[in-house]
Parts: structure tokens; sequence; C-alpha cells
């Protein structure tokens, strides 16, 4: 594993023994990074190459407009999606893939969360990225319907998962409780656009099991 900082990012390589394999960019936070690819290989992935990248202002790099809290001791999102997908594109995917032995087969991009959120917002702002896996998305983020809705994304995936907690739909805030209805409305709309698709109901709530459940994502994605 290799270990870069571009912007104040964190970049963690962990590249494969054979030339060409596929790469796949994953945003998380650096205290999950080890056990994201421990998981992985416990689960006996075919050969890819990971690149993750930590140290993200989350509610900044990992949404696509502004959003105000969602309860009263919350912070605001503040909509610096496009920009983290410039520096994602333009620095971190070169010098990422510099170190790796060979051009990747695909890339690929994951996250959970509203890291999750992003990895499909950056399917309507880019052709690069062949597959994507969100656990846990924020689709609850306010205009998200709307905006996958009227827009198409610049290529057509190959395959795209996404995975909720069974729980996380079960709260008195009406702008989290749409997220089960939103996730599974984006998979249905998706699919009926002739993309392989899966949705995986996992058992508790948002904040269980996140590791497993991000590795689980990029191991099915890995595997069409």
């Amino acid at each position: 594993m290799t270990s870069l900082t571009i912007e104040q990012k964190r970049v963690d390589i962990y590249p494969s023994a054979k030339p060409g394999s596929p790469v796949i960019y994953l945003n998380t936070f650096s205290n999950a990074v080890n056990s994201v690819y421990k998981n992985l290989m416990a689960l006996g992935c075919p050969d890819f190459c990971l690149v993750a990248v930590s140290k993200l202002k989350w509610d900044h790099d990992m949404t696509p407009w502004y959003m105000g809290p969602i309860s009263k001791h919350d912070t605001p999102c503040t909509g610096g999606a496009d920009d983290y997908l410039k520096l994602l594109l333009d620095e971190i995917m070169p010098e990422a893939e510099a170190l790796l032995p060979g051009a990747p087969a695909w890339q690929g991009l994951a996250g959970y969360s509203l890291a999750g959120l992003f990895a499909l917002y950056a399917l309507y702002q880019t052709d690069v990225f062949a597959r994507a896996a969100s656990m846990s998305g924020s689709f609850w983020f306010e205009g998200i319907m709307e905006y996958v809705c009227s827009h198409e994304m610049k290529r057509k995936p190959d395959c795209l998962y996404f995975s909720l907690g069974d729980k996380e739909s079960s709260t008195d805030n009406p702008i989290l409780n749409v997220v089960q209805q939103n996730t599974q409305e984006i998979e249905t709309l998706c699919h009926g656009k002739g993309i392989e698709t899966t949705f995986v109901l996992n058992s508790g709530s948002h904040y269980q099991a996140c590791n497993k459940r991000t590795a689980a994502g990029i191991h099915w994605i890995l595997n069409r």
C-alpha cells in the first residue's frame, strides 16, 4: 500500500499484482480504509486495485448543491461535489494510476452515506466510471430525485449496486424517512434504462457494519 497527499486529501493505493486489473475509487474516512480492504480480501474478490480517498470535507466534497441543516444541531451541506470531482479526475486519478501495474481494465466508484450519493451523482457529470456502488447512499438529499429523473448519465454504466439498512427510514425526521423509498425508486429507474442493478436491504441502522457493507457492494460490482 502506498499513500499520497493531494490537495490535503489522503490517497491510499492498494495495487493489484496483475497488470490491467480494474481500479475502484472509494471515498471514505481514513479509519475505515484498512477494514474495508481486509473485508474485500476475505470475500475473495477477483484481481483489482483499490484507491481510497479520505480526509474529505464530507458535507462539502460529497454534496452536489447547498442544503440546509437536517436537524437543529446539524451543519449545512455546501455543495462542493463538482469541484471535488474535478480534483479526482484531473489530479488524484492520474497520480494514483501512474503507480499501478498498467492501465486499468475499467474504473469504478464507490462510497457510503454522502459518498454513496456522490457515487451516483458523478455518473451524471463524467463518463469515466464504468460501475458504481452506493451503500446507504444519502438519497434523502433534497432535489436528488428531481435531478436523476430529469438528467441522463454521461454513459450507461455496466452495473450499479445499491444497499440500505432496514431501519434507516424508521425516523421521525421527514427529510430522512424517505431514504428507502427514494433509493428503491432510483434503482428501479436505472434498471429501466437497461442497466444491471441490485438493491440489498441489510439488517440494522445507518451506522451498523458500514465497512462490511461497503466491501459487499464493491465485491458485487467486481464480479459482474
